[in-house]
């Protein structure tokens, strides 16, 4: 029987998918959450969205018909600008008709095709785009939700859990999102903190090797004081009842970069772990494959989410089944192809 999501947060065996926060793609999204819920993740994160929460939902159900475990369903919200909660965009009618477009290349999440510009439901974020421009056309917006949208948005929803992405020096911000959190009056089992060294909006995605600073960049967060904006997290979090999830956010967005940037996410659990506040650790950001390895014996973690390399390990079924006007989970040889790819990469932490 598989185990309850407190059960896995307790024993180290807490897997959670992140299909984005920025994530729209509905059609994707309900095939994600379908596969993954049947390959036993305990929590399934997405964006703010009602639209996205019920393409969730029919997913979680459809593998709950099929014997599975239904996962936690946890909201993604942000407490200032955030790279989890932007959209990319540019003008298609400024580029040269001569030009390559290697920012099609490099997107991960397919959100830019042979013509045109970003497509904003697909488009999660991660700015891989930004730089790949020759000409820079390419700019970002921001989406945050209005203090007034919160907490009827979360009565409407009633999701288990919430994700709070905040960053150093937003207390004051993080406390006013938990204030809108409580008068929706919807009860949580959990409430993810999702935090890195970055230090403000600007800050450069930092490791945890790299603690100072550089001239012309901003300088980054040791591990002590993460750690202490962690502390003012939980007093706030303490006071208003909740439970907390420390998610460590080592290199946000690059698991399907390759196997290494899985080693800032435990570099940074590593680094943390003395001085954290009480509630269990979860590592992300460039978590893979190889994530499991690399902790040490007896490492006291609570579990892992995965999100770019969740997707992009399904990426080339999905488009085929689009291909085919079908869902993913539709398509028997497609769907036990993607199910084995995706218990792949769930169960050795399941077993662990």
């Amino acid at each position: 029987m598989a185990a309850s999501p407190e059960t896995a947060l307790a024993s180290g065996r807490w897997v959670k998918l992140i299909c984005g926060a920025g994530n729209q793609d509905l059609a994707a999204i309900e095939d994600l959450c379908a596969i993954y819920a049947l390959a036993g993740v305990h929590c399934i994160d997405v964006a703010a969205d009602a639209a996205v929460a019920a393409a969730a939902r029919r997913g979680m159900a459809w593998a709950e018909a099929r014997g599975a475990a239904r996962p936690w369903l946890m909201l993604s919200l942000n407490d200032g600008d955030d790279p989890h909660f932007r959209k990319a965009h540019f003008d298609p009618e400024l580029c040269p008709p001569d030009c390559p477009r290697p920012c099609q290349r490099v997107c991960p999440a397919l959100a830019i095709g042979a013509s045109g510009g970003v497509l904003r439901e697909r488009c999660y974020g991660c700015g891989r785009c930004l730089p790949a421009c020759p000409l820079g056309l390419i700019g970002e917006e921001q989406v945050l939700l209005s203090a007034e949208a919160v907490p009827a948005l979360l009565q409407a929803l009633r999701p288990d859990a919430v994700e709070l992405h905040t960053q150093a020096g937003r207390q004051a911000g993080f406390v006013e999102r938990l204030r809108q959190l409580q008068a929706s009056g919807v009860p949580l089992q959990r409430l993810a903190v999702s935090c890195g060294l970055e230090r403000g909006a600007q800050g450069r995605i930092a490791h945890p090797e790299h603690q100072g600073g550089s001239p012309g960049h901003p300088q980054v967060l040791s591990a002590r004081e993460l750690a202490s904006e962690l502390w003012q997290r939980f007093t706030a979090l303490r006071a208003a009842g909740q439970r907390p999830l420390w998610q460590l956010d080592g290199r946000p967005m690059s698991g399907d970069v390759g196997a290494g940037t899985a080693r800032a996410a435990v570099k940074l659990l590593a680094a943390i772990q003395p001085w954290a506040p009480p509630g269990p650790l979860q590592l992300a950001g460039g978590t893979n494959a190889g994530s499991l390895a690399l902790l040490e014996p007896g490492s006291d973690v609570a579990g892992v989410a995965f999100g770019s390399v969740a997707r992009s390990l399904l990426q080339p079924l999905l488009q085929e089944a689009q291909r085919r006007e079908r869902p993913l989970r539709e398509l028997p040889e497609l769907r036990q192809q993607a199910l084995e790819l995706a218990r792949g990469l769930v169960e050795p932490w399941l077993r662990r």
